[in-house]
Formats: structure tokens, C-alpha cells, sequence
């Protein structure tokens, strides 16, 4: 790795800057009021989004949210199931539940301001190193450097980091090196703009040297091959799942959702019950064998309605999704004559047409378009 020089320096400070206020996109969670100044709520809010998630997919759903939750008192008074709603579709669901009690916190300890003290942010759910600095550098001025993948890619390339970026001990000097180019008077530029330039310029592939203020710095173009850098180690290969899912109908064409426990992935939001296919039996085994392990009820599985392909970051997935019907002899278990779920979240039967009003995982999104298009068809439901 190289070290930093005063050309380093000059070229972060001045040249970067100049071309980022040049260049800046607008986003709307760069806006400030009449003083200048940013509302730390809508920064934070925009942070966690943009993690995982790219700024155009954001901006859309930000506004809603906003619209929705302009304020940290309106999103701790909301409803989880509203706020996860609302985030149906960014993927990551943990970071909207964490949002929504960070919030809380915020409403119960701060008086509903978002704080502007460091141990008092890195105490608030889901917020870490990274968000912390953002939130308190953009909103607040304080002279804190961030490090997300798009200042780490600017980092190696310039400086030829030669060691693997996903390793703690390598992430700690970058972290460490962006703190000593940090420009102190100006952290909040000095952060977008390193952000600014490799969301736009130094992107992972064909970056555009030839228009890139570090240009003159740069080791890895010096090098003549900055996609080398930075340097990662291959990952392992993608497990693959195969699931079947459960489309139980009652008497009245309504269908069974349940909720998924708070603790899980992709917790808080509804689904229809299934799981895992085993390499003993096929997928209409399978669900009828999850449906009896979840709800306690035998059902008759029927044709398969859609088949779903979809990649989460660790597994990809294939669901495989039935149409089904309750057995005659196996009605509902509960004390009102309703299903009940072996964890003890909320089961519900709802018509085709509330499908809507719920939150469910986006590989789901393709089965609700189908039960939606079946739904005009009496044969199918």
C-alpha cells in the first residue's frame, strides 16, 4: 500500500472536491433548510436504505417512506406491519424492524431528536460504524470518515492495496486511511464526494479514468489495471434450496398466511406456509409434510400454481408453489376454529384481493401475481 503524500492530499481535498460539487447528483436527502443544514432524520433514514441497494432503486421508496413516516415519532408510533410495507421490496427486512425500534429509542431517550452524540447513535438498533459516521459528518459536520464499498474501491485502486479487502485487518487500515485524507473542515463533502465519484467513476468495471480527478494519484491506472483492484479472495459456492409452498383455500376462496417470527430472516413479514423439499421426497410430499409441522393440518395438495427462481445474498432458491385444500377430516385446530402456528405467530386467512395490504418477501411477489391471475380463473381458485 502506499502512503499518503501531500499530493494525496490536495488531490482529495481540492480536485475531488471541486468535481463533486460539479457533479453532484441530486438526491433528496441532500436537501437542507434555509441555514444550510441537513435533517439528521432523513439522512439516517437514506443511509440505511442505500445500504444493499442501489440510489435510483432508493429514491422512489425513500419518498414514500418519508411521506409516510416524516418523522422519528411518526415512525416509532406506526405500525411494524405498515412499516415493513413500505420497505416491501428493498430486501434486507432487518434493517426497516431496526429503523422502526431505533426510532423508538430515539422517541423514549432523545425526546424524538435524532442525537448528534456518537456512543449515544452507535447505541441505536441495526446502526454501526459506517452509519454512524455518515449520519454525524453529513448532517451534523463532525469529522468522521466512512467506509462503504464504494470508498473502499477508490482507496485500493489509489493507493494499489494489494492485501484482501474483505479481511477485518485490511478494512481497519482502510478505515485508517480514510480517516488521515479525511478534510476536517469539510467532512461532509469529503465523504459524498469519495462516495460520489466511485458510484459513478470508479466503478467496479470500465471505470472512467480518463475523466477522474484522482487520476494524477492514482496507483492502480499508473499500474494500467485498476479492475484489479480491490483485491478479493473467491467466495465460496451458492447453496440452492428448493421449497414448496402452500396455497390452502377454505370454503370461501380465502387463503392461509402466516407471519414469520420476529427473530428470522425476512422476519415480520407474511407468507404461506411451506419449507424445505428433503432429497426423500418430492415437493408435494414436502409441503403437505410443512403444512402438517407448522399448522397441525392435513391438506390435499393440488397442481403446482407457479414455480419462483429468486437469489438472496448467501442462497438462491427455487419455490415451487401448490394449490391446496383442506382434508375433510382434518379440520383447523385453535379454540376458535382457527389454524394455529407451531411458533406462535399470526395465521390468517385472507381474500386474493387483500394479498395487497400485506408485506411479503419479494420472491413471493411472482406467486402473488399468479394467485392473482388464477383468482379470475373458478377452476383454479
Amino acid at each position: 500500500m502506499e502512503q499518503v503524500t501531500d499530493r494525496h492530499l490536495a488531490a482529495f481535498h481540492d480536485a475531488l472536491g471541486a468535481w463533486f460539487e460539479a457533479h453532484r447528483r441530486p438526491m433528496p436527502w441532500r436537501e437542507a433548510d434555509e441555514t444550510g443544514v441537513r435533517n439528521p432524520y432523513r439522512v439516517w433514514v437514506s443511509e440505511v436504505m442505500l445500504q444493499q441497494t442501489r440510489v435510483d432503486t432508493a429514491v422512489p421508496y425513500f419518498e414514500r417512506f418519508m411521506e409516510a413516516f416524516p418523522t422519528p415519532e411518526a415512525l416509532a408510533s406506526a405500525d411494524q406491519d405498515a412499516v415493513l410495507k413500505r420497505w416491501e421490496g428493498l430486501g434486507y427486512y432487518s434493517r426497516a424492524r431496526n429503523l422502526h425500534r431505533a426510532a423508538q429509542q430515539i422517541v423514549a431517550e432523545h425526546g424524538g431528536a435524532f442525537p448528534a452524540d456518537e456512543d449515544a447513535v452507535r447505541a441505536l438498533p441495526g446502526v454501526g460504524p459506517y452509519t454512524a459516521a455518515a449520519v454525524l459528518s453529513l448532517a451534523f459536520g463532525q469529522p468522521l470518515a466512512v467506509l462503504d464499498g464504494n470508498v473502499i474501491r477508490v482507496l485500493a485502486r489509489v493507493f494499489a492495496v494489494e492485501q484482501d479487502s474483505r479481511a477485518p485487518v485490511t478494512r481497519k487500515a482502510l478505515q485508517d486511511l480514510a480517516t488521515g485524507l479525511l478534510d476536517r473542515e469539510r467532512p461532509a463533502r469529503f465523504n459524498e464526494s469519495v462516495m460520489e465519484l466511485g458510484a459513478t467513476v470508479c466503478t467496479p468495471r470500465s471505470p472512467a479514468c480518463a475523466v477522474c480527478p484522482l487520476a494524477t494519484v492514482c496507483a492502480a491506472r499508473a499500474g494500467g489495471d485498476p479492475e484489479a483492484f480491490p483485491v478479493v479472495s473467491k467466495r465460496k459456492p451458492v447453496p440452492h434450496q428448493t421449497v414448496a409452498v402452500a396455497l390452502i383455500t377454505d370454503g370461501d376462496g380465502r387463503l392461509l398466511i402466516q407471519r414469520r417470527p420476529e427473530d428470522a430472516m425476512l422476519g415480520g413479514l407474511w407468507e404461506f406456509p411451506g419449507g424445505k423439499v428433503e432429497p426423500s421426497e418430492t415437493a408435494p410430499e414436502a409441503c403437505a409434510r410443512e403444512v402438517a409441522e407448522e399448522l397441525s393440518l392435513s391438506v390435499d395438495v393440488g397442481p403446482e400454481v407457479a414455480r419462483v427462481d429468486h437469489a438472496y445474498s448467501h442462497f438462491t432458491v427455487t419455490l415451487h408453489a401448490f394449490r391446496c385444500t383442506l382434508s375433510p377430516e382434518a379440520p383447523p385446530a385453535g379454540t376458535s376454529g382457527e389454524p394455529v402456528s407451531a411458533s406462535g405467530e399470526p395465521v390468517q386467512w385472507v381474500r386474493p384481493d387483500q394479498l395487497d395490504d400485506f408485506a411479503f418477501p419479494r420472491a413471493n411477489r411472482k406467486i402473488l401475481d399468479a394467485i392473482q391471475a388464477a383468482s379470475r380463473q373458478p377452476s383454479l381458485f
